[in-house]
């Protein structure tokens, strides 16, 4: 996992010596990538709670979901 203290960006110098932190390691950006998209699901996952209105104990779920048959 990324930390943002670990990273080490490296610049590209224009014409006018202003830097731009636009290339970074291979491994670097894909791990960003994978932060990016637990975050991203954690947020869903957020919003899917906030905005549920029904919610069944999991043992009963679970029951129901390991045999379709049995109707509580």
């Amino acid at each position: 996992m990324v930390k943002v203290g670990q990273l080490s960006p490296r610049f590209i110098v224009d014409e006018e010596s202003q830097k731009t932190p636009v290339v970074i390691d291979l491994n670097e950006y894909k791990n960003l990538m994978e932060l990016i998209e637990d975050l991203e699901d954690a947020n869903d996952l957020l919003k899917a709670e906030l905005e549920a209105t029904d919610f069944i104990p999991y043992e009963e779920f679970r029951k129901h979901w390991m045999n379709p048959q049995i109707i509580e």
